[in-house]
């Protein structure tokens, strides 16, 4: 059977096909995606950008290999808007996660509904910048004219499922992340989308659970060279088909995402409502729950300091290295896109404990990689907090090709570390679930166990000793957020 994952992220658009009898991937596309940055944290794509992007990743791929494809998943970033009007055009550019340009509409709606405590009754969780719903009213109130002609809300793997079948659905793990969903009952919440508008339930798509949602339109298959009887599969979002692509589908297991933004995260049977806000309640696209946290400065951190040192990635992993163990007291807040997890979306990078002995180009580099690994930690004690305390992580991402990076991962967080030796975590994720919904026989684990290998050049050990030491910088990293966390709150009442 050949199954195909359509990975849209951020910055590219990603695919492969896969054969299962063979267990090798068979074809891979990818093409790469612009990005809209305005004032504000303004963060926006097109969508018509996402389709011409994945018909150009197609174009690299065999067509005997498209043309065998049985059946399709799509994973795509999470909490985008994507307005649709009734004929199924897109009314505005789409506002994607990375965008904090609606945190004022977030405390709207938070006080509309009376509150966080009434949030984590009615849906489980809060309203953080980034996430749709305050997204949706903000398109409202700033684009009254064209909210009147939106038919659909849809997330961007709604509006690549949508293109692909002409159906408009949901599907309950990348629903989880709009804080429009009781992650609970799996079911839009009427009380709080009545708050933006009384008729937005009916905008909303039906919430599927993992499943195939119909078969590739026919104009669509001979557009993009594909086998006219592929079946489509609910998908879902990134992080949802990263955990499926990662093993981590079975409680306990955990997946730690170095990617543009960072995430870890662990499937769970049952749904975990952290109050303390670290630990979103989403769930997962294996019909069980995905609780998860996500930091909006991963390798977009060292990417900008890389840049900034005007080194290139292999020498920034080299100084990196070099320098000792705590980058002698140097310490880094990466918050340069604000920060979900902590949540300062008005948060913007430090550097401190500087002196005249410590400022060296060493130290800051490996200071940026330490001060993102410990936003890792902050979500790793969490989950301890619950129960959960996994001796693996498995690492995907672009971060995790760094030998480096992974020791301090492991050595930090105190697990064992391991990476898959297939790279695309979310797109051979989607692929998985496609294979595993034509094959109901055997459970996701099974399917899992079957097909995902992973690099034994690439395992890490935890060293205890070093993880004690960076326990102790870490509580000074942690004062420095604490002590800065006001003036950042008090820069977004500005």
């Amino acid at each position: 059977m050949h199954v195909m994952g359509i990975d849209a992220g951020t910055q590219s658009i990603k695919v492969l096909i896969y054969d299962s009898i063979k267990r090798e991937v068979v074809g891979s596309g990818k093409c790469a995606l612009d990005l809209f940055s305005g004032d504000g944290g303004v963060r926006e794509q097109e969508a018509s950008w996402w389709i011409d992007a994945l018909h150009s990743a197609l174009k690299e791929i065999d067509s005997q290999a498209k043309a065998k494809v049985d059946a399709i998943a799509v994973s795509g970033q999470q909490h985008g808007f994507v307005p649709v009007d009734g004929e199924g055009n897109v009314l505005r550019r789409a506002k994607l996660w990375c965008d904090t340009s609606t945190s004022l509409e977030c405390d709207e709606l938070t006080e509309l509904i009376g509150g966080e405590e009434k949030l984590f009754e009615t849906i489980g969780g809060p309203i953080l910048p980034g996430y749709t719903a305050s997204k949706i009213l903000h398109f409202k109130k700033n684009y009254p004219q064209l909210f009147e002609k939106m038919a659909y809300v849809m997330l961007p793997h709604d509006y690549l499922n949508y293109y692909l079948t002409g159906k408009a659905a949901a599907e309950r793990g990348d629903a989880s992340g709009t804080a429009l969903m009781d992650i609970r009952t799996s079911e839009w919440n009427r009380e709080l989308c009545a708050l933006i508008d009384p008729a937005l339930i009916d905008k909303l798509p039906p919430i599927l659970d993992a499943g195939i949602i119909g078969r590739i339109k026919s104009d669509v298959a001979d557009e993009l060279g594909i086998n006219r009887e592929a079946l489509v599969a609910t998908g879902g979002g990134d992080n949802m088909m990263a955990a499926i692509g990662t093993g981590s589908v079975e409680d306990g297991e955990i997946t730690i995402s170095l990617g543009t933004s960072g995430t870890l995260f662990s499937s769970t049977s049952m749904p975990l409502v952290d109050k303390k806000k670290r630990l979103a309640p989403f769930s997962s696209s294996h019909n069980s729950f995905l609780p998860l946290l996500c930091t909006m400065n991963c390798t977009v951190a060292s990417e900008e300091m890389r840049k900034s040192l005007n080194l290139g990635v292999k020498e920034f992993d080299s100084l990196s290295e070099s320098a000792p163990l705590g980058s002698e007291g140097v310490v880094f807040l990466p918050f340069l896109n604000g920060e979900r997890t902590p949540n300062l979306p008005e948060g913007e990078g430090v550097i401190g404990g500087l002196n005249s002995r410590n400022i060296k180009k060493g130290n800051i580099a490996r200071a940026t990689l330490e001060g993102v690994t410990y936003e890792f930690k902050l979500g790793l004690d969490a989950f301890k907090e619950y129960g959960v305390a996994p001796k693996v992580a498995t690492l995907t991402g672009g971060g995790a090709n760094s030998p480096f990076w992974r020791q301090l991962v492991s050595d930090i967080l105190n697990v064992d570390v391991r990476v898959t030796k297939e790279g695309e975590a979310a797109a051979f994720g989607a692929a998985l679930q496609a294979l595993w919904l034509m094959d109901r026989e055997k459970t996701l684990k099974e399917i899992v166990d079957e097909h995902l290998l992973f690099d034994p050049d690439k395992a890490c050990k935890a060293n205890l000793d070093n993880h004690e030491r960076y326990n102790r910088y870490y509580k000074k990293w942690l004062t420095y957020v604490e002590s800065l966390t006001k003036q950042f709150k008090e820069k977004s009442d500005v």
